[in-house]
């Protein structure tokens, strides 16, 4: 009698597809355990199908006007069993699929009487996902088939992906009836972020894409591989093995290879039989598909139904358990005991060759309640070649453990390191366009022993670059953007692929932002406001002495004691207030005459000879000039010392306290586009600058009262170059300097976690101190308006000549005084 379609799918058939010999070895191993259904033996009928929905339901129908048929096994292909799992519903017979893995049949509502042995798709989607997260991976490249296995496969792991915070980048679909990739797969896998490829096509499918993806370069060190099964490797030339290490395949498995219990029994009863009858087909224990024991299950499981349906039927009256609505036409055949016999597998449990069979009679599921085990095969090379070998396992919804007595997962490109799922940098040539801009960029140029002309680059970025060229192992090749406009031509420079990035003091915008991307921040940066720097002078008790330097007060001082010297030998003899006193006496009485004539205060007496009264003009000539000097300087101190900046920062720019036409604005900036955007009166009327040497040059020369610019780079100029120039006020609009990239670059991601690395640990900030700490410049600034003596020189010149004037006065006035003492020396 014949009770059971078998389903077996013509492609599948290699020396390691024995799905037919398993349903041949379960119908006698029935036979031989006398199992009956109304007293005849059971029967099978086998259909093959090629994956032609209509042809299945075709072949089945076939079958069905021929024989009495009250269930089947199978179909192997997801997009047989829709089909099929809903004609058998119209009938009333039961469908157990050994391999139908799409997770749409696992509702009940819809497919009654369907079930499987095999886990659903959505049960290796979520093995999937803690196989991600066990090695901290985040994103992948999803390619599948476009049928029910592959399309409704694929949507699964795109919804766990997304549950779980994870990214499919792309997804690359695999025709199957042209048996090609209709997208640029080199292009689509090289430019995506992701380095992870999870290849979700059947078996047969595997080795055509992976020989195409060997010939691109697309398996092995940049790309992780994940199979959807393993595949052969005979059809591999030989010359791509070292490219094939480190495939990973992810697979069901039964609970023999994850060390749960399983009916050896009926195991070892199945394999016999198989051996004594078709000894030629029969692979080994150990290499029988998991597919074939899935199989081996479902038939068993409607065996066991059957038997179990009839006992029920023949304790309770004398009927037949197999009776049928007779019809020619296959849709119209019905059979009578249908939902007896859905009932009897909601409640068959036993332990199969697979693991515990069971199916939840009040679940809406078709899945089997346990028996989702999973193990990672992992492609690796020995003295025999390139084998796959277990490394992890999965036992129903726990977590990846290691295999028993598995071995070190070795990666692609022979690695024994775990791989990141991200694209990386490492041994990349990498083209990087830099901007002359002191401190970032320093361009040195010097002549070699042989006469060469030789250019090197030092600053801020170059150390960048070289600390980021020793974490992350890229091959730079550095290079100069030539332009008078270099920072609006960088970002079109990067957008037509010049250079692959450009590095140097770049801050983001949202124009720029069109067209490309931005790293991290590797600089802190804001806008401050620089300007001619005002005079600081400071106020102490002393502040009446500034006007004259200290060597100009010695030199006054100086001169009051010559002044009184002179005017004591010339007036002692002659001057009433002098005569008949101490010489102490007429020496102070002279100082005070010199100090009172030169301060312009005057004194009590005065001089009675000629000579006293030429010294007399002298000292008023040197007091009318120091006194007028000394006045307009300590004026000019005092102002200078209560004067403040011309404004206190940006607010006052904005309350417009200077005219737009003193404000410099460089021209093709963020700072211009800053300006336009928050200036309320920002029209094109600010004073335009081409460069920042003509910004420092306009503000030394006072054609502009303020200008805009970074604030990092103001403060090196104004601390060590341009020390007449300041900050004003407080900095505004904080940001930084990033990296420029390209739009949806694929190294991104590492380039940004490396950046965010040098600044966890310090060494961006290094590299600050380094370049920004140096400070030339006096920390206060002063410009000195002492009066100097050079600048008194004739002064004191001409009163040196009026002093020997009046002392060769006195001499000559003396002269007959000189005689008499002269002519009595003689005598």
């Amino acid at each position: 009698m014949v009770v059971a379609i078998y389903y077996i799918w013509t492609m599948q058939c290699n020396p390691l597809c024995i799905f037919e010999n398993v349903s041949n070895t379960s119908k006698i191993l029935s036979q031989q355990s006398n199992i009956t259904i109304d007293g005849k033996l059971i029967e099978w009928h086998s259909v093959q199908t090629s994956g032609n929905e209509i042809d299945a339901i075709s072949e089945t129908c076939k079958v069905l006007c021929v024989s009495n048929i009250v269930g089947i096994v199978g179909p192997g292909l997801s997009r047989e069993a829709h089909i099929i799992a809903t004609f058998a519903k119209t009938i009333g017979i039961p469908v157990i699929s050994y391999s139908a893995t799409d997770p749409d049949l696992s509702d009940r509502n819809v497919y009654s009487n369907f079930y499987r042995t095999a886990p659903s798709d959505k049960t290796t989607a979520t093995a999937i996902i803690k196989l991600f997260k066990r090695f901290n991976w985040t994103s992948s490249i999803l390619i599948y088939q476009n049928d029910a296995f592959g399309i409704r496969g694929a949507k699964v792991i795109t919804e766990e992906f997304i549950k779980n915070n994870l990214t499919i980048q792309e997804s690359i679909i695999f025709y199957i009836s042209t048996l090609s990739i209709h997208d640029n797969l080199k292009n689509k896998l090289t430019h995506s972020e992701s380095r992870i490829v999870i290849l979700w096509v059947q078996s047969t499918y595997i080795r055509l894409i992976l020989q195409d993806a060997l010939k691109l370069n697309l398996v092995g060190p940049e790309f992780i591989w994940i199979l959807s099964s393993s595949t052969s490797l005979d059809f591999f030339n030989k010359k791509y093995d070292e490219k094939l290490i480190g495939l990973l395949t992810i697979e069901p498995v039964t609970g023999t290879f994850v060390n749960v219990s399983i009916n050896t029994t009926l195991l070892n009863a199945a394999y016999n039989i198989w051996q004594k009858y078709e000894l030629e087909s029969f692979p080994g224990s150990s290499k029988v598909n998991s597919f074939a024991l899935f199989a081996f299950d479902a038939t068993w499981s409607l065996i066991k139904s059957l038997e179990k349906l009839c006992s029920i039927i023949k304790n309770n009256s004398s009927s037949s358990c197999l009776s049928f609505i007779e019809s020619s036409f296959c849709f119209d055949r019905r059979f009578i005991q249908s939902d007896l016999l859905l009932n009897s597998i909601n409640q068959i449990e036993f332990l199969g060759v697979s693991g515990p069979i069971k199916f939840n009679l009040n679940s809406n599921r078709t899945d089997r309640i346990n028996g989702s085990y999973y193990y990672v095969q992992n492609l690796q090379s020995s003295s025999n070649g390139l084998n796959f070998v277990p490394v992890l396992e999965y036992v129903d919804s726990d977590d990846w453990n290691f295999y028993k007595q598995t071995t070190d997962i070795v990666w692609p490109g022979n690695s024994l390191r775990i791989l990141t799922d991200r694209a990386m940098l490492k041994g990349k040539h990498l083209r990087i366009g830099i901007i002359e801009s002191i401190p970032f960029i320093i361009i040195i140029n010097s002549i070699d022993n042989l006469g060469q002309n030789k250019t090197k680059y030092i600053g801020y970025i170059c150390d960048l670059i070289e600390r980021l060229k020793n974490e992350i192992g890229f091959i730079p090749e550095i290079q100069l953007v030539q332009s008078n406009q270099p920072y609006l031509e960088s970002v079109q420079a990067v957008v037509n692929g010049d250079y692959d990035i450009v590095i140097d003091d770049v801050t983001i915008t949202a124009k720029r932002k069109e067209s490309v991307d931005f790293s991290n921040v590797i600089f802190d940066t804001s806008v401050g406001i620089i300007a001619r720097r005002i005079p600081d002078v400071n106020i102490d008790p002393l502040s009446f002495l500034k006007p004259f330097s200290s060597q100009l007060w010695l030199l006054v001082f100086g001169i009051c004691i010559y002044a009184a010297f002179l005017l004591c030998l010339i007036e002692r003899q002659d001057n009433e207030r002098l005569q008949n006193r101490s010489i102490l006496f007429q020496f102070l009485m002279s100082v005070w005459y010199s100090f009172g004539n030169i301060v312009g205060y005057g004194v009590d007496f005065n001089v009675n000879t000629a000579a006293g009264r030429l010294l007399t003009a002298g000292l008023y000539m040197l007091s009318l000039i120091l006194l007028a000097t000394y006045t307009a300087n300590l004026t000019s101190d005092l102002t200078i010392s209560k004067s403040k900046d011309i404004i206190s920062g940006i607010d006052d720019i904005k309350d417009g306290k200077i005219p737009s036409d003193r404000i410099g604005i460089l021209v093709n900036t963020s700072l211009e586009e800053y300006y336009l955007k928050e200036i309320p009166f920002g029209r094109r009327d600010y004073y335009p600058l081409k460069s920042r040497k003509e910004l420092y040059d306009s503000s030394l020369e006072g054609v502009i009262d303020v200008a805009f610019l970074d604030s990092a780079i103001a403060e090196y100029f104004t601390n060590n170059i341009y020390c007449n120039l300041t900050l004003i006020g407080e900095d505004f609009r904080k940001g930084g300097y990033e990296i420029i990239i390209p739009k949806k670059w694929v190294y991104a991601n590492d380039l940004d976690v490396q950046i965010l690395s040098l600044r966890e640990s310090g060494q961006l900030e290094q590299l600050r101190r380094k370049w920004f700490q140096k400070k030339i410049c006096p920390i206060s600034y002063e410009i000195s308006t002492a009066i100097q003596i050079k600048s008194m020189s004739g002064l004191f010149l001409i009163f040196g000549l009026i002093t020997i004037l009046s002392f060769l006065l006195f001499l000559w006035s003396k002269r007959s005084t000189f005689k008499k003492h002269f002519f009595n020396l003689l005598s």
